[in-house]
């Protein structure tokens, strides 16, 4: 029998809310979740993710109770080598390895990084949080250095710049430019687009092969000097600031 989510009042916290700030999973997968019938408060299906959670109810996901945590903030560097997901049904290396014991807590990545693609990657436990970057009406700003097969000519730069047309619609950067740091086929992009290897396939549209990708900037955060394959925790005033983040500003107020 399935709980009628009217019966109860106002009071609590909307249950797809409470389910991800446990950590158990970002609120969209909450959703997903209550509406397959996954999600039991108090021994009954509850198939509405504005059902109001109080304190005294037992809430259970898939046959796991869940809780409240502690909230936690983690910036990794990530390697090449490792998968941007909690876990790998062929047992390979994934960004969970790389912070080993930073908490006690279940904590998952926003957003994700392709296998082969390094730098700054964020896992937290804090739903609320994840869904505010992950979701593309955020519009997050990711910066990246791409290390090319060549040197990118100047009139495909410009192409890059003025949007490039992909097989599933218009590609815009913000910004493209040479590295002035690393050698001459490489080059430093800026851009809001979620889209699936959307780096990569704007420079295959052009002909050009991705050897090295590196996500040196998100959401106003940098690496600042972490090593690659390190980690560290975010400090109270870069957890204020993301939840100040401005789009259209780009900036960390």
């Amino acid at each position: 029998m399935k709980e009628d989510s009217k019966a109860v009042g106002a009071e609590g916290e909307r249950l797809n809310k409470f389910i991800s700030n446990t950590g158990y999973c970002s609120r969209r997968k909450a959703d997903e979740l209550i509406f397959m019938g996954l999600v039991k408060v108090n021994d009954k299906v509850v198939d509405s993710p504005g059902y109001r959670v109080k304190s005294s109810d037992r809430v259970n996901v898939e046959g796991h109770k869940i809780k409240h945590a502690a909230k936690q903030y983690i910036l990794l560097n990530k390697t090449k080598d490792a998968i941007s997901t909690v876990s790998d049904e062929r047992d390979r290396k994934t960004v969970m390895d790389l912070i080993e014991g930073a908490c006690e807590e279940a904590v998952y990545p926003v957003g994700r990084l392709d296998r082969n693609t390094t730098g700054l990657l964020i896992l937290t436990n804090d739903g609320e949080l994840a869904n505010r970057l992950s979701h593309p009406s955020g519009e997050v700003r990711k910066v990246y250095k791409a290390r090319l097969d060549k040197r990118l000519s100047y009139d495909d730069l410009k192409k890059i710049r003025e949007g490039i047309m992909l097989e599933d619609g218009f590609a815009q950067v913000d910004e493209i430019e040479y590295s002035k740091t690393d050698g001459d086929d490489s080059v430093v992009l800026t851009l809001h687009s979620g889209r699936n290897r959307i780096v990569r396939r704007i420079f295959e549209a052009l002909e050009y092969k991705v050897k090295a990708l590196d996500r040196v900037g998100y959401a106003g955060l940098t690496l600042h000097h972490l090593p690659r394959g390190a980690w560290r925790y975010l400090t109270a005033e870069e957890i204020r600031k993301l939840y100040k983040y401005n789009k259209k500003t780009d900036s960390l107020k």
